[in-house]
C-alpha cells in the first residue's frame, strides 16, 4: 500500500463516510446491519491491534517511549491513532503545541495568540492579541496560520471560538458526525449519519 501524509489519511476517512451513507441506503435491513456489523468489527480489531502495539512500545522503557512521541507526531500515525481514541497526547497539549508553532511567525506581525481553554465539547477558546487583536486582516491571520496548525495537530477540535478577530469565529466545525470510534464517538448503530 502506498503511504499516506495526513491529508490523504483524511481523504480516506472522508470516503469511509461515504460509503458508510451508501449501506445506509441498502434496502435490504439484514444485509445493512451485516455490512455495519463488518465495518465496526474491522475498527475494533484494528483498535485493539493498535492499542496492543502501544502497550509492546512502551514496555520498551525510555527507547519505547521515544517511539510512541515520534508516532504521535507523525501527521499519519497521529491521525490513526485519534480515530482510535489512544492518542498519547490529550487535546490541550497537542492545541498548545500547535500554538507554539505559530506564534514565530504571528510576532513577527506584532502580534500573538493566548490559549484560553478547551470546553468540555472539544472546543478551543483563544484570544488574539497585540496587532492581531483587531487587526482586519485577523481573519486572514486565523485561517492560514492558528486554524491550519490547530486541525493539523488536534483534527479533534469541534469548534474554534476566537477573541479578537474582527470576524468572530464561532463553532468551526472540522468533521461531521462520524460512526467511527474515536474514543468518544457513537457505535455505528447509534450513529446519525
Amino acid at each position: 500500500m502506498a503511504s499516506l501524509d495526513a491529508q490523504g489519511f483524511q481523504g480516506r476517512v472522508a470516503r469511509i463516510e461515504e460509503l458508510i451513507h451508501a449501506i445506509d441506503e441498502i434496502a435490504e435491513p439484514s444485509a445493512r446491519a451485516k455490512a455495519r456489523e463488518l465495518v465496526q468489527t474491522v475498527l475494533e480489531l484494528h483498535a485493539a491491534g493498535l492499542e496492543r502495539m502501544l502497550e509492546i512500545t512502551d514496555a520498551a522503557g525510555a527507547s519505547g517511549e521515544a517511539i510512541i512521541e515520534e508516532m504521535a507526531g507523525d501527521g499519519l500515525v497521529s491521525n490513526l491513532l485519534l480515530l482510535h481514541g489512544l492518542h498519547p497526547l490529550d487535546l490541550e497539549t497537542r492545541v498548545r503545541q500547535a500554538l507554539e508553532t505559530v506564534k514565530p511567525r504571528l510576532g513577527q506581525h506584532g502580534g500573538s495568540v493566548e490559549f484560553l481553554g478547551v470546553t468540555p465539547q472539544g472546543g478551543v477558546r483563544l484570544r488574539l492579541e497585540g496587532n492581531c487583536h483587531g487587526c482586519p486582516s485577523s481573519r486572514v491571520t486565523l485561517k492560514y496560520s492558528i486554524e491550519e496548525a490547530i486541525y493539523a495537530s488536534a483534527p479533534d477540535v469541534t469548534a474554534l471560538e476566537v477573541e479578537g478577530a474582527t470576524e468572530e469565529v464561532a463553532a468551526i466545525p472540522k468533521y461531521t458526525e462520524c460512526p467511527l470510534p474515536n474514543g468518544a464517538g457513537a457505535e455505528l448503530e447509534q450513529a446519525p449519519i
